[in-house]
């Protein structure tokens, strides 16, 4: 008993194959299209959130410089009124 290939079955079985490999590469592709405008996006919110943090610490830190540099003057009046001449 001869066994004989169904030639058009096993082209049609080949050219099912080719189609999902095919898919599932554009598959991939699009996750990985998806990933990386995810890992750009990221990137940008992670720059922007230093800058809005860099700048809120600069605003506190002037903010600080002011507040010491008043409470500096204020100390520096009180001594020098300290060492003036008592009056009766």
């Amino acid at each position: 008993m001869e066994a004989y290939l169904d030639v058009e079955a096993v082209e049609k079985a080949e050219a099912q194959i080719d189609q999902f490999v095919e898919k599932r590469a554009r598959e991939r592709a699009d996750e990985q299209k998806v990933a990386d405008l995810w890992a750009e996006s990221d990137r940008r919110e992670r720059v922007k959130r230093r800058r809005e943090n860099r700048a809120a610490w600069h605003d506190h830190e002037m903010h600080m410089s002011e507040l010491h540099a008043s409470l500096s003057e204020e100390h520096r009046l009180k001594a020098q009124r300290l060492m003036e001449p008592e009056t009766a």
